[in-house]
């Protein structure tokens, strides 16, 4: 914002000056396309339960708003020709963008992480993850595969939200999050918590990712 101009008045002689304020500085965006990176990071400290992103490389931890994740165009693949994945598309026809669960060092590795939350803080050391709103060009669906290669779902816009994720206090957890069309995603989530001691519910502000899928 602006501060008006100020006309100054000294020895009979009008005098203009110049007092307008710098703008804001804008908050520095950080971009990220590849390295392991929590998405989700829960922490509880002062009594509230705290959603961010942790940097795992470069053990940096930022909010949400402070980072944008790029998921390039080599995470295209096409659905797994298995009818069981027909959440993600025409099983070996539709085209379809992955974060990984396991490790693919060109691509963001996705967590999901309660290591900043003590375990026995909250009732069986549960953390109810919401994933509340995704906006964008398309779906995220959130899911693992076991050692056979099934999928288990953790969330999936394309079918209704929320969904809840089941985080264990002091945990770490990688997860596939598949994307169904190139563009630029907001994904928010909210955690909650019943304190183990008092009984009180505790929930966090919601926290907004700002994804850019690359076509």
């Amino acid at each position: 914002m602006r501060k008006p101009i100020r006309l100054l008045l000294a020895s009979g002689a009008v005098t203009a000056a110049l007092l307008a304020a710098a703008p804001p500085a804008q908050a520095s965006v950080v971009t990220f396309n590849s390295g392991h990176l929590d998405l989700v990071d829960i922490a509880y400290e002062a009594g509230e339960l705290e959603l961010g992103v942790h940097d795992e490389d470069n053990d940096v931890e930022y909010a949400a708003s402070e980072v944008k994740i790029v998921v390039k165009r080599q995470a295209k693949v096409t659905v797994p020709n298995d009818p069981a994945f027909g959440f993600l598309g025409t099983p070996g026809v539709s085209k379809v963008w992955i974060l990984p669960e396991i490790q693919n060092t060109n691509l963001v590795w996705p967590g999901i992480a309660a290591e900043e939350v003590e375990p026995g803080t909250f009732t069986a050391d549960a953390l109810a993850l919401k994933l509340q709103s995704v906006s964008g060009p398309g779906q995220l669906a959130i899911y693992t595969e076991n050692a056979v290669g099934q999928p288990t779902i953790l969330a999936d816009s394309g079918d209704g939200l929320p969904d809840t994720i089941a985080v264990t206090a002091g945990d770490h957890t990688h997860a596939n999050w598949a994307f169904d069309c190139a563009g630029t995603y907001r994904i928010t989530f909210r955690a909650t918590g019943t304190l183990a001691a008092t009984g009180q519910q505790v929930i966090s502000e919601p926290a907004t990712l700002r994804v850019v899928v690359r076509s």
